[in-house]
């Protein structure tokens, strides 16, 4: 294990670089590297403070830097070391994207490489680092987990995979259901994000005409972003994506009000519009997010086969092509994201290969879930848009001894806002409420 000590932003810093296997089942095969900061409060460096592992929303995410803390982090300084690790492909961990994928030979290599980059690769690479981390004459004891997210799914598996691991564990926006496939959670999120368009439009009733305008205009313009591709509606519809943060409304508004200006044959949209949709419609900093997304639901011997793409022939108003109010998407990812986004195109044939494999391993262990002795407490936010309430409650039921609690206060980026979410959460692994 390779490591460096700094200081930065009033933390100590430890950046640590491990190799671990690519396929956790081959232990003498092929590795990758693995990165990770640990962080300290600066001034306790010295002291034996117990380490949180942060497992950060995604999948394709590289974890949080601490020149931008979020509000969980500050409050878990003060009394942990807290261990950010980049989750495989991500970050300073070995990346995976179009150019060091195109060193494989072919789309079915390429396939079976990203086939290990789901929540199971990410616990057990997890596991090697607490292990490696504690090899400096520590005892070798179980860590903390807050999962945010697809944090939390991947905190799930870990309770299923190596419990042993685990003294507490925190979870925020991120139960999943262990045995839904992924056409039961794209149809219950359909309906959620149809609500969200609701709730956008109510509070700012002006943007229908101006949203339908834009489609409009990319319907019969060929509209081209600051990189070159073309702008598309269904693209454009993309930027719902957003809508589940607690800002993201008035983000979307306000990107809304510089679409327009005036042109030589009439209005047109303006480069800071384009240029801001292409930072927020763009794969390029995280293209595993949308080459894994509906692999993070693959379970139970069937294929995913596009299911978000599928399933909205079942909610006919996210069709623009049908007429009326254009409605925005939400966190689903399309086979024709493929065609029109470049840093994706390389990765077709690769996703689609993945889209139709049935041969997924487990996830979760429902007997060792039913069985689970690790306090674990989970944030349910009713709106959430991104997890369903109910698949989390069917698994919070699930799983011996999890303490939910449901509140309508936060939206799912509540953790990184308030510090109250971190500390209820705590509070309530540690049994003081």
């Amino acid at each position: 294990m390779d490591t460096a000590v700094y200081r930065h932003n009033g933390l100590a810093c430890a950046d640590h670089t491990i190799r671990v296997p690519l396929d956790h089942a081959r232990p003498d095969g092929p590795e990758i590297t693995l990165f990770a900061r640990e962080v300290t409060a600066a001034g306790r460096e010295g002291e034996d403070l117990p380490r949180l592992l942060w497992l950060q929303g995604g999948p394709g995410h590289r974890a949080e830097r601490p020149d931008a803390p979020g509000a969980w982090l500050r409050e878990a300084l003060r009394d942990h070391r807290v261990v950010l690790m980049d989750q495989r492909g991500t970050g300073r961990s070995t990346p995976a994207d179009r150019r060091t994928l195109a060193a494989l030979p072919g789309a079915a290599a390429t396939a079976a490489h990203l086939a290990h980059f789901r929540a199971d690769s990410i616990v057990r690479d997890a596991e090697l680092l607490r292990r490696h981390l504690a090899a400096d004459g520590e005892q070798d004891r179980p860590w903390t987990v807050l999962g945010q997210s697809f944090g939390g799914f991947c905190a799930l598996t870990y309770l299923s995979l190596a419990p042993e691991g685990l003294e507490k564990v925190m979870i925020t926006g991120g139960l999943p259901s262990p045995t839904a496939h992924a056409d039961d959670v794209y149809r219950a999120a359909y309906a959620r994000v149809a609500d969200h368009n609701e709730r956008y439009f109510d509070r700012y009733p002006g943007d229908q005409r101006l949203t339908d305008a834009v489609a409009g205009h990319l319907g019969s313009e060929d509209v081209r972003l600051p990189t070159g591709e073309r702008l598309t509606v269904r693209r454009f519809q993309t930027l719902g994506a957003a809508f589940g943060a607690v800002s993201s409304f008035d983000s979307l508004h306000y990107l809304l009000e510089t679409a327009f200006v005036p042109g030589a044959r009439g209005p047109e949209l303006s480069d800071t519009f384009l240029r801001r949709v292409e930072a927020a419609v763009s794969y390029a900093e995280h293209p595993l997010y949308a080459v894994l997304h509906e692999a993070i639901y693959a379970q139970g011997g069937r294929p995913t086969a596009w299911s978000a793409h599928r399933i909205r022939e079942e909610f006919p108003a996210f069709d623009a092509s049908r007429g009326g109010p254009l409605r925005f998407t939400g966190e689903m990812v399309y086979p024709w994201h493929f065609e029109e986004d470049p840093a994706l195109e390389p990765l077709r044939e690769a996703a689609h290969l993945l889209a139709g494999r049935a041969d997924w391993p487990p996830l979760y262990d429902a007997d060792r879930l039913a069985a689970n002795r690790v306090p674990v407490a989970a944030a349910v936010y009713h709106d959430d848009m991104y997890v369903d309430r109910e698949h989390s409650l069917r698994t919070a039921a699930a799983v011996r001894g999890l303490r939910p609690w449901i509140t309508n206060a936060h939206a799912h980026d509540g953790v990184r806002v308030d510090p109250a979410v971190y500390g209820r959460l705590l509070a309530m692994v540690r049994g003081e409420i």
